[in-house]
């Protein structure tokens, strides 16, 4: 590790075994590597201090943005790359990412393309493409937002598009479906909730069948055959969910 980072990796984590080694090996030109985990019991932390990683370990869960705010506290690199730890970059994208943050005349930060996958499938269309996330920028002109989940990067100055992308594995499962339904619409409805939206019963069956339509009609679904109908189907119980959640939150208040 070089006494002043270029690039810093920040990465939050919670049970990642399976993928935090893809993840932080993908981005081998890192100079630093900031792992904070919230309290993982498989050997997710083991893993990435193989990695040479400075691993935090937290006994709270403030939400996804204050989480990653934690995570580029303890960023020094000139540059922060932000991924999350079922995202990866190929090997293609190692000398782009280099020469963008050589560049005189850099921005302040750069967008990527995203490709995201569900249950190994390569979904191009259902929203899920083209999909551009900030995730590299200058450390100090930047900084997360601190929503609970769909957290997004602020940025104080010039955006661009790199030429790289990111890999992401959305669902791996659908056990993993499963859970990220109950874990994403539970934040979801209490965020909603705080900043004080209310719902009532008949809600969240209207709002899970318009995103099952909007999904797989507007956003062409359809085009990605079974794992298309698979997305809709997965947008539809989430938003159920989370509108259901969100009544009973109005309710017992």
């Amino acid at each position: 590790m070089t006494a002043t980072p270029r690039l810093s990796l920040i990465v939050i984590t919670k049970n990642e075994e399976a993928a935090i080694a893809r993840c932080l090996g993908s981005v081998s030109l890192a100079d630093e590597i900031i792992v904070i985990d919230s309290g993982s019991t498989d050997a997710t932390v083991e893993i990435a201090k193989s990695f040479g990683a400075e691993v935090i370990v937290t006994t709270d869960w403030p939400g996804f943005g204050p989480q990653k705010a934690r995570a580029l506290e303890r960023a020094r690199g000139g540059w922060v790359l932000s991924l999350d730890a079922d995202e990866w970059l190929d090997a293609e994208a190692i000398e782009p990412l280099k020469a963008a943050i050589a560049a005189g005349d850099a921005p302040a930060a750069y967008r990527m393309s995203r490709r995201s996958r569900f249950c190994g499938s390569v979904i191009r269309h259902s929203g899920w493409s083209p999909d551009y996330v900030t995730r590299l920028f200058r450390r100090g002109q930047a900084r997360f937002s601190d929503d609970l989940v769909h957290e997004r990067l602020i940025v104080d100055g010039d955006v661009r598009t790199a030429s790289f992308r990111i890999e992401h594995d959305s669902i791996t499962s659908r056990a993993d479906a499963e859970d990220k339904i109950v874990r994403y619409s539970t934040a979801a409805a209490q965020q909603m909730f705080t900043r004080g939206r209310r719902a009532g019963a008949l809600q969240a069956p209207l709002h899970g069948w318009a995103a099952f339509l909007k999904t797989f009609i507007l956003r062409a679904g359809f085009l990605d055959g079974a794992a298309g109908w698979d997305v809709a189907d997965y947008n539809r119980r989430y938003a159920y969910e989370k509108w259901r959640r969100l009544a009973e939150l109005s309710r017992n208040a």
